[in-house]
């Protein structure tokens, strides 16, 4: 194998009852990127490029959870995160609690090119965008009519938005939803908003990259930091592969889910989808998640244990895919 691949998410756990005419949106939406993404490619790009490229497209449109269009706080603000990483020499960037920043994912390339620090946060990540001259709006570009709704829903059920990321039946033994609520850190969480971007490249040199992006979880607790800007967690990328994590933040973080990708690769020796597939197999406990990955060779991978996914894909031979369910 060889040659350049690219992966793309918009989210993983997905409504059942979406509407048609918002699944082929999100469709369209994850083949624009690719098309970005594989243009980039071909004209020889750097991995690292294409994937804040991509993420940038991501987060601009407000149809997943990520730049504009993103979740909610209790507060009713959006505060974003997003994290990139560059695999040869494992550079890294992230930023959290931004507030005012158009595009986060760029901040955290800057942050990683023109910073002597890993990761910024809040104000001190909103002060540096601005020494930087990165493009700011106010909070309220954000913000979204449906958003708004979703958080005065998420008030109402005095909850976390997230949900739908298992078909009811699978609950315990066959109970009524209401009697066996899903969890988050032990608490119990209702309804859905899709959440987090990701993008993940492999260029002809075989360089990896990942980069990942998120408004994190509607009605969520002012100051709380999903898995989306931690690295090894979210996003990770080495000289074996490049891994971008959707999902429940917080079973993420405890799994480590990025880095253990390249871990097993490393240490089991397992080809990228055999890495992907132990991982959300082994790594989640009793959480919910999926990933993309490329590997250094060109292979693609994307593996979850929602009841979809938005997600695409492409490899330099030609193939190409875009899809929600399982």
């Amino acid at each position: 194998m060889g040659g350049w691949a690219i992966a793309v998410h918009g989210g993983a756990g997905v409504d059942p009852n979406l509407p048609t005419h918002r699944q082929e949106e999100a469709k369209k939406l994850l083949t624009r990127c690719l098309d970005i993404g594989i243009s980039a490619l071909r004209s020889n790009l750097p991995a690292i490029d294409v994937v804040e490229l991509v993420v940038k497209e991501l987060e601009t449109d407000p149809l997943f959870n990520s730049g504009r269009g993103s979740a909610l706080t209790a507060k009713g603000t959006a505060e974003m995160e997003a994290s990139i990483m560059d695999g040869p020499k494992r550079r890294c960037g992230a930023v959290s609690g931004v507030t005012t920043v158009k595009n986060p994912i760029s901040l955290a390339r800057l942050v990683m090119d023109k910073s002597p620090h890993s990761y910024l946060a809040f104000s001190g990540a909103e002060e540096f965008a601005r020494q930087q001259g990165v493009e700011t709006v106010e909070n309220d570009y954000f913000i979204t009519e449906e958003n708004v709704g979703m958080l005065k829903l998420a008030k109402e059920a005095n909850s976390i938005l997230f949900d739908y990321r298992v078909p009811i039946e699978s609950c315990s033994a066959g109970a009524a939803a209401t009697d066996s609520p899903l969890q988050m850190n032990g608490l119990p969480i209702s309804i859905y908003a899709p959440e987090t971007v990701g993008c993940v490249a492999v260029d002809s040199q075989g360089q990896c990259a990942a980069a990942t992006s998120t408004g994190g979880l509607m009605n969520k607790m002012t100051g709380r930091i999903g898995d989306s800007p931690i690295i090894g967690a979210g996003t990770y990328a080495c000289d074996l592969c490049g891994v971008s994590c959707t999902g429940e933040g917080e079973a993420i973080i405890r799994g480590t889910l990025a880095r253990e990708v390249a871990a097993v690769m490393e240490y089991k020796g397992l080809n990228l989808q055999q890495a992907v597939d132990f991982v959300i197999n082994e790594r989640l406990d009793q959480g919910f998640a999926g990933l993309i990955a490329v590997s250094k060779n060109g292979e693609v991978a994307c593996r979850f244990n929602t009841n979809g996914m938005f997600r695409g894909c492409a490899t330099e031979d030609g193939f190409m895919k875009v899809g929600i369910w399982n």
